[in-house]
């Protein structure tokens, strides 16, 4: 389902005039080696705000822990953890911030 969820939430986006991007890979590096594929983003809008997606009952820290890593990892400094599978979609939104 978060396919679907990534498609519909980036065509609306672009509709809104931004500049998106679907499952953007994401270089790591690892003991001076870099790996150029560490892991894709969901969606990274006007390269400055990551998303990351779910469609889960519950958000786990393990979820906000991974949001908190890509955001370290690309050196953004803001990202969204948007979770589809809540009841009420307001309250399946984490913002995440790098660096505070």
């Amino acid at each position: 389902m978060e396919t679907v969820y990534e498609v519909v939430l980036t065509h609306e986006l672009k509709q809104l005039g931004l500049q998106v991007e679907r499952q953007v890979p994401v270089s790591i590096e690892y003991h001076g080696i870099c790996f150029d594929e560490g892991f894709r983003a969901d969606a990274v809008i006007n390269d400055r705000v990551l998303i990351e997606l779910k469609s889960v009952k519950r958000l786990t820290a393990a979820h906000r822990k991974q949001i908190q890593t890509y955001l370290r990892l690309t050196g953004m400094k803001l990202g969204y953890l948007l979770n589809f599978g809540e009841a009420l979609m307001k309250n399946g939104i984490v913002r995440a911030v790098n660096g505070l």
